[in-house]
């Protein structure tokens, strides 16, 4: 996958977060344990998610994280940029710097073609929308059915 495993965790967490349809939070165990990830892993994905105005967070008994803003403000893009950075969408598919029209590498044209593609997905999939999805088509975000 184009994602890192940080990117990919992070939006089946998130997803997981807005199916559930709680006011309250979430503790961070409960969607480690539902969607096979650490439990240590989600707590670096969350504090960036935190940080950047996405979630926001509770320690205690009854802490845990809960969105920040309703599902249909944020987008899959806004989750991706929080963990990883604007990369996927700007920087060379091959990592050379300085990679664009004047300079290219190989793989380019095409990956140009792609990231435009990847760009415009991201940044109108909401988790809202997704959500509806999961649930009328019974989706799955696990890794076992």
């Amino acid at each position: 996958m184009v994602l890192s495993k940080s990117a990919e965790y992070g939006l089946r967490a998130m997803l997981y977060l807005v199916t559930l349809e709680r006011d309250s939070y979430v503790s961070l165990r409960e969607i480690g344990e539902e969607l096979g990830i650490s439990t240590s892993f989600l707590t670096k994905i969350f504090q960036k998610l935190t940080k950047e105005g996405i979630l926001r967070s509770s320690r205690g008994p009854t802490g845990g994280v809960a969105l920040r803003r309703p599902a249909g403000e944020i987008s899959l893009r806004e989750i991706v940029e929080a963990i990883d950075g604007p990369g996927i969408f700007t920087e060379c598919v091959l990592g050379l710097p300085g990679c664009g029209e004047r300079n290219p590498c190989p793989m380019h044209a095409a990956w140009a073609e792609v990231r435009s593609r990847l760009e415009r997905m991201f940044d109108s999939e909401t988790l809202a929308e997704l959500s509806v999805r999961i649930k009328e088509q019974d989706l799955r975000l696990a890794l076992e059915p």
